[in-house]
């Protein structure tokens, strides 16, 4: 699987969570090493890194700054799943090693630009 030049953006999170439908992430990928630019919603500006292992599983971790000018990190552990239209959806278990450090989960997929 390969994560070079795509976007995703959130279709579902815990309450807990802080990325929205509106954030957006634009995903790279060099070898097994996934990076990632994400913003919107109530995220000012983050980042993410993670390792892509052969079924195009995702180990990541990522921090951000919110719109509350809070910074806030996590991990997050994502399976991706191929839609019939080719699409990739990612269901995400996650952790903020910040605040709370609570557990969540989201669902995000890829969306091609009209």
């Amino acid at each position: 699987m390969n994560y070079q030049n795509k976007k995703f953006h959130a279709v579902s999170n815990t309450s807990n969570g802080e990325v929205s439908g509106d954030t957006v992430f634009h995903y790279q990928q060099t070898g097994n090493i996934v990076t990632a630019k994400y913003s919107g919603g109530g995220i000012v500006n983050g980042h993410l890194i993670a390792l892509v292992d052969e079924q195009g599983n995702l180990d990541m971790r990522y921090h951000h700054v919110n719109v509350q000018g809070e910074l806030q990190t996590g991990i997050c552990f994502s399976k991706p799943e191929v839609l019939p239209d080719g699409r990739i959806r990612l269901h995400e278990t996650w952790q903020w090693t910040s605040g709370d450090c609570s557990k969540g989960s989201s669902v995000v997929e890829e969306f091609w630009d009209s």
